[in-house]
This record gives structure tokens, C-alpha cells and sequence, in this order.
């Protein structure tokens, strides 16, 4: 069974507020895990990866994102009893209590591009552990408090996988109206086991995105919200829209929180350099401002009942 006994949590715990971490799906091939574990991965004599991590082509790169990683042995990894990810995943509860599992996508099946490759357009997609894993890891661990992260080419088999397990998956509000523009990501189709974000650490800020914006993609969003929307109101719009909906919960970037600009993106994929520069300064959060997130906080429910801590997602088993 998992426990918990960081001090660090605990004070969080005690003014309402619940940790959520993440963990990505694939590793540096620097890494100390892959030099522990070699046998894991798949390398060739030298140590070299044969294959390597990435994806298609998609809204976010026409030549798809090269991530390099080197890719698990997924045979290997089962004749373990995928021992490594279970006590990967034990390990990061210790520390929050939720984990946003990265490219949940590949564990139902995996973009393989040969080691070498300028871009990943030439890859292939591979099988991957599917329920084997997520059985294995619940049987160990008590449960699954596991939000997916179901962005990309999301598939009946994929989202047959999540449902399965009760894992709740993401939407990205940005999504609905620019970019994938795909029905699942507007606030209407949601439900309760659902997290919401206006955008991500791979996104512009909000304010940043409309800025940039076609006119048809802030006509999109201008009819769904039923009004006119000012490139200085826009952050806080999606975020209305995002505490307003079924989710159960509703995130925002601190970027959205400030209204700040393109100028404050943490991240762009598919470039190795010049991210996660962007840091919140002392002063940055007054009084005013968190108070109107208190007020929008209070106006949709989302507030923790009796100050306690906010109600948790179902996460596919019984409690670690």
C-alpha cells in the first residue's frame, strides 16, 4: 500500500489544497534508470537505441515531434511483472496524490521511429501493454490515482482502455476552437470524470493564443460564449467557461490566472531549447486577484466543502 507522510503534503492537505505530479512516459537516454536498467530498453550492443520515441504528424507539428527517447521492451518489461513502472508509480504517490500520466496514448499502442531519423514521419505504430500494465500496477498499488493524458490521435481502442479503468482524461479548452477543433474539447461534452485545463505547458498562454487567433477561431469561441471577448478578457473567459463545466476539476496555468501574453509560454514541442523560462515573481499575485478567483471559485461549486480538501476524482480503485 502506498503512504504518505511528507510534511510538505500534509501542510497542503491541511489548507484545502491536493498535489497533483506528473509522469512522463519515457525517459532521458542519460538517464539513471535506463543505465540501471538496461536490460528494459530497447538498445543495441553499445547501448545505443535502436528505435526511438515520438509521433505523427499533427496539430501541433506537420512533421510530427521527434521526441528521441529511447522505447521500452515491453516483452521484457511483462516477464518483470512490469515491476519497474510499479514501483515508479509508488514512488510518485508518495509525493502527491494524483499523477497526470503523460501520452497515455502510448500505452494502448506507441509511435516507433528508427534511431537516426531527421523527423518522425517515417515511424510506426507499435502495441503496447495495454491492460496488462494497468492491471498489474492496480493490483499492487490499491488503486489507480491516475489522471490520463489522452491528447493526441485519440482512438476507440485508447479511450476503451480509459474507460476501463475509470481514469479520468484531459480536455483543453484552446482545443475546442483552434488547432484540433475537435467536438470532445467543448465544455458541453464533458463529464464528471474529466479534467479540464484552458491550456497546457505545451500550449500559449490564452491571452496569447487569441491574440494570434484567426478571426474565425475567436468567431468560434465569441458564439459559443454568446458575447464579444477582449484579448484582455480572453484568459479569464476560457477559465469561466472551465469552472462553469461538469469537469471534475478545472485547471488553469498561472499564465491565465496573470492574463500575461505569448510572451510568458512555458513550452513549445518540438523545440529543445529557450523553455520553461518563465517564473512567477513575489509580487505578481495580490490580493484583488486571488479574490476574484475566489469569487469565480465559489460561483461554480468548485470550492473545497467545509475548507477541507477539494473532492477527488474517481481513479479506478479502491483508495492507496
Amino acid at each position: 500500500m502506498i503512504r504518505r507522510d511528507h510534511a510538505a503534503e500534509a501542510h497542503a492537505h491541511a489548507a484545502g489544497v491536493g498535489l497533483i505530479g506528473d509522469a512522463p512516459i519515457f525517459l532521458a537516454h542519460d538517464s539513471a534508470d535506463l543505465w540501471a536498467h538496461r536490460e528494459l530498453f530497447r538498445l543495441d550492443a553499445q547501448g545505443l537505441p535502436e528505435v526511438v520515441a515520438g509521433v505523427p504528424p499533427d496539430y501541433f507539428s506537420a512533421t510530427g515531434q521527434l521526441w528521441g527517447n529511447p522505447l521500452y521492451d515491453w516483452e521484457a518489461l511483462s516477464r518483470t511483472g512490469y515491476r519497474w513502472w510499479i514501483d515508479r508509480l509508488r514512488m510518485a504517490h508518495r509525493l502527491v496524490d494524483l499523477v497526470r500520466l503523460d501520452h497515455f496514448i502510448g500505452f494502448e499502442r506507441y509511435w516507433e521511429v528508427p534511431a537516426g531519423s531527421a523527423t518522425a514521419e517515417g515511424g510506426r505504430w507499435m502495441p503496447g501493454p495495454g491492460a496488462a500494465l494497468f492491471d498489474a500496477v492496480r493490483a499492487a498499488l490499491g488503486g489507480l490515482p491516475v489522471i490520463a493524458e489522452d491528447l493526441g490521435l485519440v482512438t476507440p481502442e485508447v479511450e476503451a482502455l480509459r474507460l476501463r479503468y475509470g481514469l479520468p482524461g484531459m480536455r483543453v479548452l484552446q482545443f475546442a476552437f483552434a488547432g484540433a477543433v475537435e467536438a470532445r474539447f467543448l465544455p458541453h461534452r464533458y463529464d464528471r470524470d474529466t479534467v479540464v485545463y484552458t491550456g497546457t505547458h505545451d500550449n500559449d498562454t490564452t491571452r496569447g493564443w487569441f491574440a494570434s487567433a484567426t478571426p474565425r477561431e475567436r468567431r468560434l469561441l465569441e458564439r459559443y460564449l454568446g458575447r464579444e471577448v477582449r484579448e484582455e478578457e480572453a484568459s479569464w473567459a476560457l477559465m469561466r467557461l472551465a469552472w462553469a463545466s461538469v469537469a471534475g476539476l478545472a485547471v488553469a496555468p498561472l499564465q491565465d490566472l496573470l492574463s500575461l501574453g505569448g510572451e510568458a509560454r512555458m513550452n513549445v514541442p518540438g523545440t529543445a531549447t529557450g523553455n520553461w523560462r518563465w517564473r512567477l515573481l513575489p509580487d505578481q499575485l495580490p490580493d484583488a486577484l486571488l479574490d476574484r478567483l475566489a469569487e469565480l471559485t465559489a460561483t461554480y461549486g468548485r470550492e473545497p466543502p467545509g475548507g477541507g480538501r477539494a473532492p477527488a476524482l474517481r481513479h479506478g480503485g479502491a483508495d492507496p
